[in-house]
């Protein structure tokens, strides 16, 4: 592989990492919003029920290359985030 073919794919994962960015501060700020309506109605924040339903579907959607146990590192990391977020805002 030449350099240039290596700095188009690194200009290709620049672009798809900061997509990844935005798209992963909008989930954020749908926790958020979700966990105000939980608050007014009372609810737990956290719904490990809803949590494993989001990673199943998600390794149910994947397509590779990344493997299952790779997706589910992923959004757990990404729930958790959001997690982390959702409360900073609801007790802060």
């Amino acid at each position: 592989m030449t350099a240039a073919r290596i700095d188009a794919w690194r200009l290709e994962i620049d672009a798809l990492d900061e997509q990844l960015l935005t798209l992963i501060n909008q989930r954020a700020r749908c926790a958020i919003e979700i966990g105000l309506v939980k608050r007014q109605m009372g609810g737990d924040i956290d719904v490990p029920e809803r949590e494993a339903q989001i990673i199943a579907r998600m390794i149910e959607l994947n397509e590779g290359p990344l493997d299952a146990d790779a997706v589910e590192r992923f959004f757990e990391a990404a729930i958790a985030e959001s997690r982390l977020a959702e409360r900073a805002i609801l007790e802060g």
